[in-house]
């Protein structure tokens, strides 16, 4: 398994690369939490199984999807919200 953070906003987005039992490749995940001054994190996003499962050839290639998926997420919800 290989992780990623990354800050946007108000948001934190954690990114993963999960390798796939008994396939090639890395599966993207993606988690996108709502940083507020509230002890409680919410969560405002969640995909374990970004693009349907696809397996990307490499950690890296697998962490940057997730990643963009995450900051898409976070745009939807910010212009839902103005």
């Amino acid at each position: 398994m290989h992780f990623a953070e990354v800050d946007t906003g108000d948001y934190r987005i954690y990114a993963g690369a999960i390798e796939r039992p008994r396939q090639f490749g890395y599966v993207a995940a993606v988690v996108v939490m709502r940083q507020d001054r509230a002890p409680d994190k919410r969560e405002a996003y969640r995909d374990e199984n970004l693009a349907g499962g696809y397996g990307w050839a490499t950690p890296a290639e697998a962490l940057r999807f997730a990643i963009n998926a995450g900051k898409e997420a976070v745009m939807c919800s910010i212009g839902m919200r103005a």
